[in-house]
């Protein structure tokens, strides 16, 4: 199974920053980030619309420019808000890396960066037009389809638009047998829920889930 540092395992390090994703490369299989469009353009790597819970400073995101963004403190660490380009270039090789698309009409551009890279990247979102608009491109990257209810309707709609793996809740996947019916349809199964302790880990492992985005990595 295989581990995710969520945000660059979001507990031990300052999420979604290069420092985390530095770190956590240490220790864990692939790293996962957001992905986001800033008011000037660029792609950065932040979760929330807005910046006021994590930083020092206030707005959406999509209305402060890349030197704006730069500015800012993240979580009192000195770490700024970061393009999705440094936190690339911080992805040693042989540690994959997960693209949580945040917003419609990403793709495109974060096609044409990664083909500076050589990192093994692969894309998710909760979006379904986000994820459709990426399949839609000559771009060869494994696509994942999060969703948090209706297992059996959100896992169609992943084969409908031909995605490679669904990243179901933890519920989900201890509750229901989204994680056969997935496999039984040709997909990966990864896990979201930023997993916290060992005992997530083991029911995970034991659901027969192929990943699992976590918080931590000294819980595998």
């Amino acid at each position: 199974m295989e581990i995710i540092g969520h945000r660059g395992c979001a507990d031990q390090c300052p999420e979604n920053t290069v420092a985390a994703v530095e770190r956590a490369a240490r220790y864990v299989d692939a790293v996962e980030v957001d992905v986001r469009r800033c008011g000037s353009g660029e792609l950065v790597v932040f979760h929330d619309e807005r910046v006021d819970e994590l930083t020092d400073g206030t707005g959406r995101v999509d209305d402060l420019t890349l030197a704006e963004l730069r500015a800012l403190d993240v979580a009192d660490s000195g770490e700024p808000v970061p393009r999705l380009g440094d936190v690339l270039d911080a992805v040693p090789p042989g540690v994959g890396t997960q693209l949580e698309l945040k917003e419609t009409g990403l793709a495109p551009d974060v096609r044409d960066l990664l083909a500076q890279y050589t990192v093994d990247a692969a894309i998710s979102s909760f979006r379904p037009a986000a994820l459709e608009a990426a399949l839609a491109l000559d771009w060869n990257v494994p696509t994942g389809y999060l969703f948090a209810e209706n297992p059996w309707s959100n896992l169609q709609t992943a084969v409908e638009l031909g995605c490679d793996a669904v990243h179901p809740h933890y519920d989900l996947c201890i509750e229901t047998d989204v994680v056969d019916q997935a496999h039984r349809e040709g997909l990966d199964v990864i896990a979201w829920k930023a997993a916290k302790t060992r005992e997530e880990i083991a029911n995970l492992r034991a659901a027969g889930v192929d990943g699992v985005t976590a918080d931590r990595w000294d819980i595998a």
